[in-house]
C-alpha cells in the first residue's frame, strides 16, 4: 500500500497514491458515513485546475485526488521521485471500489449520462461485482439545477442508503458536481471521468500497451475527433510546458492560490 501523500502538481494536489491504498481509503469512509470527495484527474483535469483559480479550489478540497493519466504519474515521479509503477485510473478504481463494497454489503449510487446508459451500466456491473447494491440511478439533467433541483437530488441520494456515490459527468463538470454535493452528503463521492462510458459498452477501452504507453488520448481522439481534438492539441501542449517549468523550478505554483466559487453552479 503506497501513500506518499499529496504533491502539487501545476497548483493542484494530486495524492501519489497505489490502487490498494485509494480503494481502502474509499471504503474506509463508506463504512464511517463520512465524506470524502476524490476525483481520478488525467492531463486535461490537471491543466483545467492550474488555468482556472476557481476550479483549483474546487479540486484542492477533494480529499484525494489520484493520477489517472499516465502523464499525471510520471510528472510525480519526476518531479517528487514518488516511484510511482502505475496509475490510478478512474475506471479501475470504480470496479475495484464496486467489486469491495458488494463483497462488503455496501450500497452505491450511480449519478450522470443517460437513462439508457445507467441502465446498461447497472446490469453490468452487477454482472461484473455479483452482490453489489445498487441504492439507485440517476441520469444527467445536463444543463445547471434550479436550487430546488439540487436539494432534491441530495436529498434522492440520501434517502437511497447509498453509502458510496459515482459520478459521470464528464471533465470538468463532474468534479463541480462532487465538489457541490460534498457539502450536503456525508459520504465517498468519485467523480470517475468514462467509467460509466466504458462499462455500459457506450465506448471501448484503448488496448493496454496504449494504455501503458501514455497514448490513451490519442485512441480516445480516434474515436471522437471532432470533439476531443482541440482539448488535446491544446492541453497536452500546455501540460508539457508547465510541467517542464516546475521541474526545472522556473515556475513555483502553490495549492493556495486560488479563488473561492461566487456562487454554486449546481450542474447536473
Amino acid at each position: 500500500m503506497i501513500d506518499h501523500g499529496k504533491r502539487n502538481l501545476l497548483g493542484v494536489g494530486i495524492n501519489a497514491v497505489d490502487y490498494e491504498f485509494a480503494v481502502s481509503s474509499i471504503l474506509k469512509h463508506a463504512k464511517s458515513h463520512e465524506r470524502f470527495a476524490t476525483t481520478a484527474l488525467a492531463v486535461h483535469g490537471v491543466i483545467t485546475g492550474a488555468l482556472d483559480r476557481v476550479h483549483r479550489h474546487r479540486l484542492n478540497q477533494f480529499e484525494m485526488v489520484t493520477p489517472d493519466g499516465q502523464p499525471v504519474r510520471w510528472a510525480l515521479n519526476l518531479i517528487y521521485g514518488t516511484g510511482l509503477t502505475d496509475r490510478v485510473y478512474g475506471p479501475n478504481m470504480t470496479l475495484m471500489v464496486c467489486q469491495q463494497a458488494a463483497k462488503e454489503g455496501i450500497s452505491v449510487y450511480f449519478y450522470g449520462s443517460k437513462p439508457e446508459v445507467l441502465d446498461q451500466l447497472c446490469t453490468r456491473m452487477r454482472t461484473l461485482c455479483p452482490g453489489l447494491i445498487i441504492a439507485g440511478a440517476q441520469p444527467s439533467r445536463f444543463r445547471n439545477l434550479t436550487p430546488e433541483e439540487q436539494a432534491e437530488t441530495v436529498e434522492q441520494i440520501r434517502h437511497s442508503g447509498a453509502e458510496i456515490l459515482f459520478v459521470g459527468l464528464g471533465c470538468p463538470r463532474q468534479e463541480v458536481f462532487t465538489y457541490e454535493m460534498s457539502q450536503h452528503l456525508s459520504m465517498p463521492m468519485l467523480a470517475v471521468g468514462a467509467a460509466f462510458d466504458y462499462y455500459s459498452g457506450l465506448l471501448e477501452e484503448p488496448p493496454a500497451f496504449l494504455q501503458q504507453a501514455g497514448l490513451q488520448w490519442l485512441y480516445r481522439l480516434c474515436q471522437e475527433p471532432r470533439r476531443l481534438w482541440r482539448r488535446y492539441l491544446f492541453t497536452n501542449s500546455q501540460y508539457v510546458v508547465l510541467v517542464t517549468a516546475q521541474w526545472l523550478g522556473l515556475w513555483r505554483p502553490t495549492l493556495t492560490d486560488c479563488d473561492l466559487p461566487a456562487t454554486d453552479v449546481r450542474f447536473g
